[in-house]
C-alpha cells in the first residue's frame, strides 16, 4: 500500500513543517567535509539536506521514488544545482562514484524485505569512490517506540493549523505498523506505514555480505557509542571492503 505520507502532494507540501531541520540533519550535513564532495542522497525527500550540502559547495545527487517529494526538492533554494532522479534505493544506478552516500529520515527502515536491504547496499557500494563512506541509521529496536510515538501535535503550515495523530497499531516480530492522521480544515488525510526494525548484528551482517566494513556504530547525533540498552538510534558508517 502507498504511503500517503510521502505520496500526497498535499502532505509533501507540510512535510518540512513536522519534519524539518533537526539535529540528525546537522550530522549528517558535517560529513561531508571540505567541498567539494560529491554527495548521493537516497531517499533524499523533500531534498533539505541536498539543499544544504549544495550551499556548501558539494556536488550533490538526491535519489526518492516519489514525484510529489522530488516536486517540493526541485523548488528548493539551490535545486536547480542538484540532480534530481526518481528511483528507489534499490534500482538506482550511476557511473558516477560518491565520496559520501547517505540515507536518512529512518528510510533505511521502510526496506521491508531482505532482498530489498540487499539491493540497496549493492547500491551504495557500486558507487562509493574507494575512499567513500556510506552512512546511515535505523532505530533500535529494544526501544518501546509506541510509548515514543503515540500522541497528537498541531502545526501551523502555510497559515492553516494542521493537527497530526499517530498511532501505533501493531509491532509483530521486527515488524511496526503505525498510522498517522493529518487533519486539516478541509479534509482529513490518513496515512499507514510498516516499520522493520533489525538488530545491529543483523545489519552488520548485511552490509558485510554487501562488501562493506563499519568503520562505527553510533547511538545518538553527539556520536556517542551505541548502547544496546539505552541507545535510541544505530547510526552506521561503513566503508567499501578494499580489493
Amino acid at each position: 500500500m502507498p504511503d500517503e505520507h510521502y505520496e500526497n502532494p498535499k502532505l509533501a507540501a507540510i512535510y518540512d513543517r513536522f519534519c524539518g531541520w533537526s539535529r540528525d540533519r546537522d550530522f549528517y550535513l558535517a560529513l561531508a567535509g571540505d567541498p567539494p564532495q560529491h554527495v548521493l542522497d537516497l531517499g533524499c525527500g523533500t531534498g533539505l539536506l541536498c539543499d544544504a550540502y549544495a550551499a556548501q559547495g558539494h556536488t550533490v545527487t538526491g535519489v526518492d521514488p516519489t514525484p510529489a517529494m522530488l516536486a517540493v526538492a526541485r523548488q528548493k533554494p539551490r535545486g536547480s544545482a542538484i540532480t534530481w532522479v526518481q528511483a528507489t534505493a534499490q534500482a538506482y544506478r550511476s557511473e558516477q562514484r560518491f565520496d559520501l552516500i547517505i540515507m536518512t529520515g529512518h528510510a533505511f527502515q521502510v526496506l521491508l524485505s531482505d532482498d530489498d536491504v540487499a539491493a540497496t547496499l549493492t547500491t551504495m557500494r557500486r558507487h562509493l569512490a574507494p575512499s567513500g563512506r556510506a552512512v546511515f541509521e535505523s532505530r533500535s529496536p529494544a526501544i518501546d517506540w509506541a510509548a515514543q510515538w503515540n500522541g497528537t501535535e498541531e502545526r501551523s503550515c502555510q497559515g492553516v493549523t494542521v493537527r497530526e495523530t499517530t498511532e501505533v497499531r501493531s509491532r509483530v516480530g521486527d515488524r511496526v505498523t503505525f498510522e498517522q492522521r493529518y487533519q486539516f480544515p478541509d479534509e482529513t488525510l490518513v496515512s499507514f506505514s510498516e516499520l522493520r526494525f533489525l538488530p545491529r548484528q543483523a545489519i552488520e551482517a548485511r552490509l558485510a555480505a554487501a562488501g562493506l566494513r563499519v568503520e562505527a556504530v553510533f547511538g545518538d547525533w553527539a556520536s556517542s557509542p551505541f548502547d544496546a540498552t539505552s541507545s535510541h538510534e544505530m547510526i552506521f558508517v561503513a566503508r567499501p571492503v578494499e580489493g
